[in-house]
């Protein structure tokens, strides 16, 4: 496997983006337990590119300007939408007793959601990922399921370490109701500064 796709892939996964912002949210908000199950549906959430990618769908949104620019807006609209629910503590930032954990299904739902509706990673996967794999070559179809899984994993990985972490000082932050208010309008900002940054890409 290509040193440089593990580097790139390593470095896209860890630059801080909507993924991130919301597995630390959880991670801080629910405990460590909450984290790992947000990691998980943020890696799930790459399914549905991988799958578009391999059905060509992907290069149909790189090519056209229009349906990108829905999944764009999607996007936004979808990270307005964290930051408000945030702020109203409606969001990962809800925070909740330690014997009445956040519904599972839920934090994946919300995981799912935050990268389905990530063009980054959809540009990564038409953009990046096909240079590794030779256009009709014999078992390239394996080789990019193996790729992407490479991928997923680290997704998963970085991603719980980074909701661990939060879920470690979590104890601390709580204690300070200051500390958590404070926390919560860093991460609707975080969330309010990622789709804007994304409406101008």
């Amino acid at each position: 496997m290509s040193l440089t796709f593990l580097l790139t892939a390593l470095i896209v996964v860890i630059t801080p983006g909507t993924g991130v912002v919301y597995t630390l949210a959880t991670g801080l908000s629910h405990g460590r337990r909450a984290s790992m199950v947000a990691a998980l549906g943020c890696t799930l959430g790459i399914v549905p590119h991988l799958v578009a990618t391999m059905t060509g769908l992907a290069a149909l949104l790189h090519a056209s300007v229009v349906a990108y620019e829905a999944l764009k807006y999607l996007g936004v609209g979808y990270l307005l939408f964290m930051a408000g629910a945030t702020l109203r503590d409606e969001g990962a930032l809800t925070v909740g007793a330690e014997d009445e954990p956040r519904s599972a299904v839920r934090v994946i739902t919300t995981g799912v959601l935050t990268n389905l509706l990530n063009p980054k990673l959809t540009l990564f996967f038409v953009a990046f990922l096909p240079q590794f794999v030779p256009a009709g070559a014999p078992g390239s179809l394996g080789l990019m399921l193996r790729l992407s899984a490479v991928f997923m994993t680290l997704t998963f990985v970085v991603f719980a370490t980074y909701g661990v972490c939060a879920a470690a000082v979590r104890t601390r932050v709580l204690a300070r109701p200051q500390a958590m208010k404070g926390a919560r309008r860093m991460f609707a900002a975080c969330f309010v500064g990622l789709g804007v940054r994304l409406a101008v890409a």
